[in-house]
This record gives structure tokens, C-alpha cells and sequence, in this order.
């Protein structure tokens, strides 16, 4: 099988083939889910949770051993 000359829709057709070959439907599912790029921006997100804490706080958290 030649690669190059494929579509990128043949590949992923003839990808989705082998890993059901080879895997089983299952497998094939539980593949793509450990390999799931995510979703959101977790830059942003952690901002929102952790707030803007100071050197100090920080600190002050491993210390008490909250690790926040």
C-alpha cells in the first residue's frame, strides 16, 4: 500500500480498519480515548481555580502541605 498517493479520508478509513483488525471495536474505542488531545485551555482554567496567588502564599501552601 502506497501512501502517498492516498487521501487523507483513505488513510484514516484504511488507520480505522487495522485498529479494528487488529484491536476489536472496543480496543479501537479505548484507544482513541487515551489519546485525546483534550479540550479548553487549561492556561486560562488553572488561572480561574488558583487565582493569582502571591510568592508568599505559595510558600506558604507547601509548607502546610496543601500544594496549591
Amino acid at each position: 500500500m502506497n501512501t502517498e498517493i492516498m487521501t487523507i479520508s483513505e488513510i484514516r478509513k484504511e488507520g480505522l480498519q487495522a485498529l479494528t483488525q487488529k484491536l476489536g471495536a472496543v480496543g479501537m474505542v479505548g484507544f482513541f480515548q487515551q489519546n485525546e488531545s483534550g479540550w479548553g485551555n487549561y492556561t486560562k482554567d488553572r488561572s480561574q481555580w488558583l487565582g493569582t496567588p502571591s510568592f508568599v502564599e505559595i510558600a506558604d501552601g507547601i509548607r502546610s502541605g496543601k500544594g496549591n
